[in-house]
């Protein structure tokens, strides 16, 4: 039993062996057929013309005679074996013969010039019939069946005799094709030994390793690699985008709490210590804040595994429910308007609540105190649903409109804190779910951010 990994080569060689095994016992087999065939129609040809001889000897001589030791010496001999022979006469029955002929004989047709071949069964041996007819000499009316019959043992000796010749030669030909076969598919697979060795001469890159020499039975296989490579790639960069992040935005909070307490340390008195904590305490919220939408980013930038059929005219009204308490504390009026039947959609019920609660706090952070923000669910055609959150704050300036969803980007001017990340969560997490984000100020102030994602149609 073979054990290790899996061998291409073996199991070509495997493919390619069992079928040429297999022909070549058919060939054998076939081999033997063609030369008992061919062995069959010589001796025919030969008890054939035996037959025609011994019947024209005996239209030679006078019936009732009986047959000279020479004639049946001649007719009797036979180099592989046994001949028998019998010869019947239409009116005196048999004359001749030197075996028991009568299960046969009756049944031959004399009407006919040409010899009739048939097989039958003498002396518990199979033997192979030929019967002539002929006119007998001292009497017209007289005809005479003349059967000579011969074994069927000598025939399948000779076939096999063939044979033994052409299985030589046929392993000789089986085992140059098994050279050939395994000279074919060792070089044949060097063709992958340019990709294993640009493979191992790589140092980290996860660049595409498809090229013009890669063969085409295994372009799929290298588009797969590709494919992982870019994905890879991608998480690579995003890990590494998430560190510097990171660093950027934690490095002056860690800086400022460290300020704040080398004051403390050096002062010591009650109040600029007091001062100091409160400090470090509004530096650590803003710290926690920045943390947990970094890693709200970087969950959004990773593809869902799971989609689902969602209905958002159900499970927006419950998120929104989950702020309400929130805006009360902070003066705002939040509400929710859509349709009471269903509405469906295809996607990932996590991302989807990620991308609207920054919508929804985006809103209540930089609306103002006394606001109004609605979040909505309204279907914009056939086609898709719209998942908005608009408010009736002071909007954002139409030149930088564009610049929306940048990461750490905040608009100028407002005086609300953030961190500039809950717009590029949103972001990340719509285009994942196969969606769009767009911004629109209102005509009457305010600003209006709606999610478009297409309507799951059917059951």
């Amino acid at each position: 039993m073979i054990s290790g990994p899996p061998s291409l080569r073996r199991r070509l060689l495997a493919f390619l062996a069992l079928p040429m095994l297999g022909l070549l016992t058919f060939n054998t087999l076939l081999a033997y057929y063609v030369a008992l065939d061919y062995s069959n129609r010589i001796h025919d040809r030969n008890l054939t013309d035996d037959t025609v001889s011994f019947a024209q000897m005996l239209s030679t001589m006078p019936v009732s005679s009986d047959l000279s030791p020479q004639a049946r010496f001649l007719i009797e001999y036979d180099p592989d074996g046994h001949r028998y022979f019998n010869v019947d006469s239409s009116r005196l029955g048999t004359i001749a013969g030197n075996a028991d002929f009568s299960a046969y004989a009756p049944s031959q047709d004399c009407s006919g010039t040409h010899p009739a071949l048939y097989e039958g069964e003498l002396n518990g041996q199979q033997v192979r019939m030929s019967t002539v007819c002929t006119q007998a000499m001292n009497d017209p009316q007289d005809q005479l069946a003349v059967t000579v019959a011969e074994s069927m043992a000598d025939r399948r000796q000779r076939a096999r005799e063939i044979l033994m010749i052409v299985i030589p030669l046929m392993a000789m030909l089986a085992l140059g094709m098994a050279a050939l076969v395994w000279f074919g598919v060792t070089h044949g697979l060097r063709i992958l030994t340019p990709l294993t060795s640009r493979l191992a001469q790589r140092r980290g890159e996860l660049a595409p390793i498809s090229d013009a020499d890669v063969p085409e039975e295994i372009q799929p296989l290298i588009s797969t690699i590709d494919g992982l490579f870019a994905r890879q790639a991608e998480m690579i960069t995003l890990q590494n985008r998430f560190i510097a992040d990171a660093a950027h935005q934690l490095r002056s909070p860690l800086a400022g709490m460290a300020l704040h307490v080398d004051q403390a340390l050096a002062h010591g008195d009650p109040e600029t210590v007091r001062e100091a904590l409160q400090n470090i305490r509004r530096l650590n919220q803003r710290t926690a804040r920045v943390s947990t939408q970094l890693l709200a980013l970087s969950r959004a930038q990773t593809v869902p595994e799971t989609v689902e059929a969602l209905d958002v005219s159900e499970l927006v009204p419950q998120w929104v429910g989950m702020r309400v308490p929130e805006a009360i504390r902070d003066g705002i009026d939040l509400g929710y308007l859509g349709p009471q039947q269903p509405v469906r959609i295809l996607g990932n019920g996590a991302l989807l609540h990620e991308a609207l609660d920054n919508l929804i706090d985006n809103a209540l952070r930089y609306a103002g105190a006394e606001a109004t923000v609605t979040v909505g669910v309204q279907a914009l055609d056939d086609n898709d649903v719209e998942l908005y959150v608009e408010d009736n704050g002071p909007g954002v300036p139409e030149d930088v409109m564009s610049r929306l969803g940048e990461r750490f980007f905040r608009a100028p001017g407002t005086a609300a804190s953030g961190t500039g990340l809950g717009l590029a969560i949103a972001h990340e997490a719509v285009e994942h779910l196969g969606g769009r984000l767009g911004y629109l100020n209102r005509p009457g102030g305010g600003l209006k951010v709606s999610i478009t994602i297409p309507l799951l149609k059917g059951p």
